[in-house]
């Protein structure tokens, strides 16, 4: 029996795991989180890979604080170059099955694809269906908008909306490699991911993305202006003790620093 199922897709040749009749691929890179003097800035998509990649681990998850409530999973490595996917598949080679993307929750501060409760095993096998789960970034990594704050520095605003439509780009480019079908791709998300989910409905550029969506106790009053955005800054910037006037020491904080603040 072939435990080490192996994917060629555009993106790359991806070598996976076989486990109770199902297969997953862990851990594939879909875009990098710029960092350092890039901090604050749109996602860029991955290159795609050279050579066979082994995805049998998860990726990093985004620097958050720890919470008991939200167990990340032993052997869990935080870092902001966090971007990539999951993809769980049945064990058999027919094609053309439904896709469903997930966005986890964590109140737009916690949690990450990897999350035990998200291994989609029982899930694809009881629905014959394709499951992918995404990283995002979080925090103010992800959702602080400092373009009012502090303008004119180069910042940009909603990474975390522009991570999950690179992650359903490379999803619509690359998922029939692993038996998925690009037109049937429902897009689900629980707490923060429902919103995320509620505002891609909203969102021009996520048209042809995905064809149907779930939103599971969506907070859609947790999507704000652009003046309430500037005020959540000045605070985020009070708390990290820099100036406005400073843009450079934003980049170089600390990003256990950012993630407190």
């Amino acid at each position: 029996m072939d435990t080490s199922p192996l994917v060629t897709a555009p993106a790359g040749t991806f070598r996976g795991l076989l486990d109770r009749g199902v297969r997953s691929w862990r851990g594939i890179r879909f875009a990098v989180a710029p960092t350092g003097e890039r901090r604050w800035r749109d996602p860029l998509a991955a290159p795609d890979a050279e050579g066979e990649v082994d995805a049998t681990a998860f990726g990093p998850v985004c620097p958050q604080p720890a919470n008991p409530a939200i167990p990340l999973g032993e052997g869990t490595v935080q870092d902001e170059d966090c971007l990539s996917l999951n993809v769980w598949a049945p064990g058999d080679d027919a094609a053309a099955r439904p896709v469903m993307v997930w966005l986890h929750g964590g109140a737009y501060t916690f949690g990450s694809s990897r999350q035990p409760m998200y291994d989609a095993t029982a899930m694809v096998d009881a629905g014959n269906v394709i499951v992918v789960t995404v990283n995002y970034r979080l925090g103010a990594l992800g959702f602080l908008d400092l373009s009012g704050a502090v303008p004119e520095a180069g910042f940009e605003g909603n990474l975390a909306l522009k991570d999950v439509l690179l992650a359903l780009r490379w999803v619509q480019r690359n998922i029939a490699a692993f038996g998925g079908d690009p037109a049937q791709v429902t897009v689900f998300g629980e707490s923060a991911g429902g919103g995320l989910v509620t505002t891609l409905l909203a969102t021009p550029s996520a048209r042809g993305l995905f064809s149907r969506a779930i939103a599971e106790s969506s907070p859609v009053s947790s999507v704000y202006g652009r003046e309430r955005a500037t005020r959540v800054a000045e605070q985020f910037l009070d708390a990290l003790g820099v100036d406005a006037a400073d843009p450079a020491a934003l980049r170089d904080a600390p990003v256990d620093a950012v993630v407190a603040a």
